[in-house]
């Protein structure tokens, strides 16, 4: 019996993609891969070739081997060894702004995040690092399109005030933003941008997920800003009377 249908059902939850998602990256319908996935219709060669393509896989194992069986799978015992080995290398995967809303929903699952593209920096070593895409002018200078790496915290308490993280949380998302701390409101945290043009908002601890100290940017030559002086003493003095209104609140 082909596990064809049951494979793709599984490759694609594995990648945290809808089946919408799904059809377009194949070029087919959506109610084929419902079709397929429910088992009422065999999936054509031509696109089991193109799941191959993306998943490194042969027909063979999508039609004969059952991938959700993690002892059963050339391919996932693959990824296992690769996970493995990214401990000692310090693989850092990439979470681009197009898998976002699957990384907060699947960030806990060890199998998507074996899917995600890695990278390697020399200048990292010794801890676990991730890398997220940004999009947006909130963090200016630092241009939209960026790459942020960041070194996990294990919480809260962890976090040093006025530095940038990357926070994952249920009601915002994924977000770069510098963290103020209020000693008299432990439950919630603020949320401070880099351009003055963006107010500093607040956000609940236990909706945090993750959060991860900024440690490198990277971003192409012709995205970097140029500021004149002008500029630049306007954003010091925006800066300034920001900072003067979060003391005068936390007091």
């Amino acid at each position: 019996m082909s596990q064809a249908g049951q494979n793709l059902k599984y490759l694609r939850k594995l990648r945290g993609w809808t089946q919408e998602e799904f059809a377009i990256k194949l070029g087919i319908k959506r109610s084929l891969i419902g079709a397929y996935e429910e088992e009422r219709a065999d999936p054509r060669i031509e696109v089991l070739e193109i799941v191959g393509d993306i998943f490194k896989l042969s027909l063979d194992e999508l039609l004969l081997k059952d991938l959700s069986n993690t002892g059963g799978s050339n391919y996932l015992a693959k990824r296992r060894q690769q996970k493995m080995m990214s401990v000692e290398r310090n693989v850092i995967h990439f979470v681009p702004v197009k898998a976002a809303a699957g990384y907060l929903a699947s960030y806990a699952d060890t199998e998507f995040i074996d899917e995600l593209n890695t990278f390697t920096l020399p200048m990292l070593s010794g801890g676990n690092y991730r890398a997220f895409e940004i999009i947006g002018d909130s963090m200016l200078p630092t241009p939209s399109g960026s790459i942020i790496v960041g070194e996990k915290i294990e919480g809260v308490d962890d976090v040093k005030n006025n530095q940038a993280y990357i926070v994952v949380s249920r009601n915002e998302g994924i977000v770069y933003k510098r963290i103020e701390k209020n000693n008299k409101t432990k439950n919630k945290l603020t949320l401070v941008s880099d351009n003055p043009q963006f107010q500093p908002y607040q956000v609940n601890t236990e909706d945090v997920v993750e959060l991860w100290a900024a440690q490198m940017v990277i971003s192409k030559v012709s995205q970097q800003q140029r500021w004149d002086v002008n500029s630049l003493a306007s954003m010091v003095n925006n800066l300034q009377s920001q900072v003067s209104t979060l003391k005068k609140k936390m007091n």
